[in-house]
């Protein structure tokens, strides 16, 4: 199998113009290495971290050209294994997430990770290895590395995990998928503006299904299926999420949106995946177990 090294290429925004990293075939399997969202600059708590380059934050290893791609198809990305560092950074500053109008410094931890535990002083937080950044090139102008969107982006969505399968609506030629900004552990919201920050490798299988669309991208795992939204307002994502899953879910079977609506409100979940960012992300979940029983697949394209 072959890895797909930091040195290879990054990038700090997505963008259909970026000259891709790498080649692959529909079907591919590869190991991708990252740096952490700092670029591995913060080796150390005496860091100055107002004297890091934050030209250098969030970069997304890629991009990777997966042929046979164009706009219109589906980019199905299976997560088969994510490895991290042995040691995680987390930073706090003025004006930076939910309480930085009472942090007056910037200040950075380092945290070792040890026997699947983060240590936090005497606190072991068990692993939650999960990637942030991660999507598809944009349809119009390119997107920073740090805001999520239709492309996928920043997320911080702590499903993308290993076992989880990501589906990313494709806008150009080759999908120019690329990843980054792996997390130790991370809390629904990310409230700090910072997880446990860590370098890392993921092994992902790159997969273009023909026949089907999407507006946003999506996600399951072996108990749910999932609609994930990025907008200006947790209200604003929210109920695209919603509409968005009602809709297919009504294509999908012979329900009427009025029964599909009832269901959602009886077993739907919405949840936040993070706060913090340009935009805000959250997902709206559904059981397999219901899918499975309404005889209904959300997505089922051929292969490409």
């Amino acid at each position: 199998m072959e890895t797909l090294t930091c040195e290879s290429g990054i990038i700090y925004e997505f963008n259909k113009k970026n000259n891709y990293t790498k080649k692959v075939t529909s079907g591919s399997t590869l190991r991708i290495e990252t740096y952490d969202c700092f670029k591995n600059q913060i080796q150390s708590e005496e860091t100055v971290v107002e004297e890091i380059d934050w030209n250098e934050i969030n970069p997304a290893t890629g991009p990777i050209y997966v042929e046979g791609s164009v706009p219109g198809d589906i980019l199905k990305v299976k997560i088969e294994k994510i490895e991290i560092g042995n040691k995680g950074v987390m930073v706090v500053g003025p004006n930076l997430g939910v309480m930085g109008h009472r942090i007056e410094k910037m200040s950075a931890k380092i945290l070792p990770i040890v026997d699947g535990n983060i240590i936090f002083n005497e606190i072991k937080i068990p692993l939650n290895k999960m990637i942030g950044v991660i999507g598809v090139a944009p349809a119009g102008e390119g997107v920073n590395c740090g805001t999520p969107g239709a492309h996928g982006g920043n997320m911080d969505n702590k499903m993308i995990t290993e076992g989880s399968t990501l589906y990313f609506p494709v806008f150009a030629d080759g999908a120019l998928f690329s990843l980054g900004d792996f997390h130790a552990a991370m809390g629904d919201g990310e409230v700090s503006v910072s997880g446990v920050e860590v370098p890392g490798a993921a092994t992902v299988t790159l997969e273009v299904i023909k026949g089907e669309t999407l507006h946003h991208p999506m996600l399951e795992n072996d108990e749910v299926f999932t609609q994930i939204v990025s907008a200006p307002t947790l209200d604003e994502a929210t109920k695209i999420a919603i509409e968005e899953m009602i809709q297919r879910i009504v294509e999908k079977s012979r329900l009427s949106i009025e029964e599909t609506t009832m269901l959602m409100s009886a077993v739907g979940q919405i949840e936040i995946c993070q706060i913090v960012d340009p935009l805000m992300t959250v997902r709206f979940v559904v059981p397999k177990w219901l899918l499975q029983q309404m005889n209904v697949i959300l997505i089922e394209g051929e292969k490409g």
